[in-house]
């Protein structure tokens, strides 16, 4: 790859590692530091003139850590006259808050698309955002890649009767995801959906436009992002963004038919597992044979590996690689099989520096690299 610069972040050094080794470069010398106040040092080691430029910088534990390196990565390569700079954003950061779920929220992932755009960047390669419609968020191209293919073949080369398993949603907003890998699959598909009730009785949503946090609940509970637990920016302690009644309870329903069947959970990320443990156990309840956890971002925050390794009713929990994951962290889990997607970023890298078409990784895994 001639007239092209790799440099890769602090964030997930061991993606990058072997993103760079498929393509058969090395990254680029970039000096990476923080002051004693903690702010962010970004120090080009190498010529980028007239260069194409690719950042490979995922989220990570240190979220806005890793944002901010990468901001200043991107507007020193722009400033050093780099002809075209391409962000590699594994994991995009702050995706979960991609529209309003409170009366007076904010919508953080718009406001992280529009500080890239400022910073520089020229073009985005991303993987299973958590809304596809993100996309509309930048005024420049976005590719945003799928681990399905990769999801798909470990799927058909390890689990021995999956032509006869069903993949699950555990909410009605994942249910676009879920179809897709049945669909390529051709195997089933169903759906758990939950209804919060006070008193064994269905709530009805008031539709006043005086209590307009109705609404934003709603599609809350429609998308369900993740478990509900937050930590306390100024005590660090967790705590719970919804707030229930004491006599409130939630009634999960599954709408399809898993009695004998391998079950595939599948989502985008995977957070806390309360969620993923409830409809578990859900579904070995209506005689499931197996379950598995499916999640293309393992973030997998606290005691979740711990609590999943507990459960007797998941069998095997499969992430892959976008989000740095400590060797001390796997440990802690004998089901955790993390699959590699390097192949996937590598190739993208390779086909838009030579301005071929991408279209080929949205169905398939590359076997050239």
């Amino acid at each position: 790859m001639r007239k092209t610069k790799i440099f890769v972040g602090t964030s997930h050094p061991e993606l990058g590692s072997l993103v760079t080794g498929r393509l058969g470069v090395e990254a680029g010398e970039v000096k990476l530091s923080q002051f004693k106040n903690r702010e962010t040092s970004v120090e080009i080691g190498v010529s980028v003139r007239n260069e194409d430029v690719y950042i490979i910088q995922s989220g990570s534990p240190k979220i806005n850590d890793s944002l901010m390196e990468l901001l200043i990565m991107i507007n020193a390569c722009k400033g050093s006259s780099a002809q075209r700079i391409t962000a590699v954003i594994p994991y995009f950061p702050y995706s979960k808050q991609s529209k309003k779920k409170k009366h007076r929220g904010a919508i953080a992932a718009k406001l992280v698309a529009n500080i890239l755009s400022i910073s520089g960047v020229d073009h985005i390669i991303t993987m299973d955002l958590h809304a596809s419609q993100m996309q509309g968020f930048f005024n420049l191209p976005v590719d945003n890649l799928y681990a399905e293919p990769t999801v798909a073949k470990w799927i058909q080369e390890n689990v021995e009767d999956w032509a006869n398993g069903v993949v699950v949603s555990k909410n009605a907003g994942g249910a676009k995801r879920v179809t897709s890998l049945a669909d390529r699959l051709n195997i089933d598909f169903a759906l758990i959906h939950r209804d919060r009730s006070r008193n064994g009785h269905t709530k009805v949503p008031d539709q006043s436009l005086s209590k307009p946090e109705n609404i934003y609940n709603r599609l809350e509970d429609e998308d369900d992002d993740e478990d509900d637990s937050m930590v306390d920016a100024e005590t660090g302690h967790e705590v719970n963004r919804r707030i229930n009644s004491p006599d409130e309870t939630s009634l999960m329903t599954l709408v399809g038919d898993v009695e004998g069947k391998v079950c595939f959970i599948l989502d985008d990320m995977i957070d806390g597992c309360h969620s993923f443990l409830e409809a578990a156990d859900n579904l070995m309840h209506h005689g499931a044979k197996s379950v598995y956890i499916i999640a293309t971002h393992a973030i997998l925050s606290g005691n979740s590996l711990r609590q999943i390794e507990e459960c007797p009713n998941v069998h095997k929990i499969v992430v892959t690689n976008t989000y740095p994951l400590p060797a001390e962290k796997r440990a802690q889990c004998s089901k955790l099989q993390v699959l590699d997607i390097s192949a996937t970023l590598a190739e993208a890298i390779r086909r838009t520096h030579n301005g071929e078409s991408i279209s080929y990784l949205f169905s398939q895994v590359p076997k050239n690299l």
